[in-house]
């Protein structure tokens, strides 16, 4: 199984220009390096040939120009400890005295020890963001402002420097909204429409590769739609990712939260992991998840997430087999692995709709739950307050029930 990890905020590098020269020469073949030079005749080529570009290069580059000075590079600032090294001296002071070693004097040892010499704020990593607004909020992930310990700036395309200020975190995403403190206005980008894309389409990717090649453009297609995976840092953390956008356009670390853009340059998702052991297979929140998180912290200051209130495992034909269930699809209402994990959350809007453990819901609002349509990512589409029509099956019998949801507690 392929390794899902975040697009960390990328280390600052230091020796990637060596790397790039093997990488170059290993190219080269003896046989070409053995042959005669080729004199080239005044005919061989033409100067200040124009270069015509191609529609769709021509569509690449002003998606790129419209995109670029709303995409900003994030750096990750700490304090960071100094240590010295020193030596510890004689550890037996003159035990053994001169008369010992009368040639070489006292016998001494010395051991080298470290101890820390105060902090110095030094830059530890790099991330991407875009704006979405004209005063200044922007969007990157959670795992890039996760540290409440570090300090953040940013910088636009043009060079300049402004101080971050980390507005929420989401807690389910992985997703951060931030806001630049200087006066705007700014440029920002337009929110496209994930739920349209489709598989081979372009996709355009920016940001700070590797935390050191700000706004940084690579080009590939939507390789995929609707995968969940599991992406884990390195340090024994994971997270579950749903409903995410597979794409072939080269995502590094540092490119962490910067957008994945359509031709028209509208953003349709948030690049968030890379398959560590595998060529070009990055992954992207759609936006169309994300809409809700800008649009809640715009209006309230704060991540206002809905609540249906359950505990469920998704139903799959192995599922089905195994626990002799009658559907192949919906979700099936279960317990958590503790006594405390109920299936059903006690005063839930759930639970005021009459859904009970071992209850199967097939549908929300007229939608199939399926591999392409999982239950969490059509409730968090939905609004505090709205009420959703579910269809279930309870002891075999199929009902309809109407919920309506609240805020998800804090």
């Amino acid at each position: 199984m392929s390794k899902i990890k975040p697009l960390l905020p990328a280390l600052i590098a230091g020796a990637i220009g060596g790397a790039i020269i093997v990488s170059f020469i290993s190219l080269i073949s003896p046989a070409f390096l053995n042959s005669p030079v080729q004199s080239l005749s005044p005919t061989s080529f033409k100067t200040n040939q124009e270069i015509s570009l191609s529609p769709q290069e021509k569509l690449v580059i002003d998606a790129v120009d419209l995109a670029n000075p709303a995409v900003i590079s994030i750096v990750i600032t700490k304090d960071v400890p100094i240590f010295e090294r020193y030596s510890s001296g004689d550890p037996f002071g003159d035990l053994f005295g001169d008369e010992v070693f009368p040639f070489f004097g006292p016998f001494q040892f010395n051991i080298p020890q470290q101890r820390q010499r105060g902090t110095e704020k030094q830059e530890v990593g790099g991330g991407s963001g875009f704006l979405v607004s004209a005063d200044g909020f922007a969007v990157t992930n959670r795992h890039v402002v996760d540290d409440d310990k570090a300090s953040y700036t940013a910088f636009t395309s043009d060079g300049k420097k402004h101080e971050v200020e980390v507005i929420a975190k989401d807690p389910v995403l992985d997703v951060a909204i931030v806001k630049l403190k200087d006066r705007g206005p700014y440029s920002f980008l337009t929110l496209g429409d994930s739920d349209k894309i489709k598989v081979g389409q372009t996709a355009i990717a920016i940001g700070n590769a590797l935390g050191e090649f700000k706004n940084t453009v690579s080009v590939g297609v939507v390789s995929g739609l609707y995968r969940s995976i599991v992406a884990g840092n390195g340090f024994g953390e994971s997270e579950n990712l749903d409903q995410v956008i597979q794409t072939d356009a080269a995502i590094n670390p540092g490119n962490s939260g910067g957008p994945l853009l359509n031709l028209a340059g509208q953003v349709i998702g948030v690049n968030v992991a890379i398959a560590s052991d595998s060529q070009n297979i990055g992954f992207a929140l759609p936006i169309d998840t994300v809409k809700p998180v800008i649009e809640s912290v715009r209006t309230q200051g704060k991540i206002i997430r809905p609540y249906l209130g359950v505990r469920y495992t998704t139903i799959t034909a192995a599922l089905k087999e195994k626990n002799k269930l009658p559907v192949d699809y919906g979700v099936l209402v279960t317990r958590g692995e503790t006594v405390n994990d109920l299936a059903v959350i006690p005063g839930s809007p759930a639970d005021k709709a009459g859904i009970m453990e071992n209850d199967i819901i097939l549908e929300v609002d007229g939608v199939r739950l399926d591999d392409q349509n999982s239950l969490a990512t059509i409730i968090r589409n939905k609004s505090v307050g709205q009420t959703v029509t579910l269809k279930i099956l309870h002891r075999g019998d199929r009902k309809t029930l109407t919920a309506k949801l609240t805020a998800a507690p804090e």
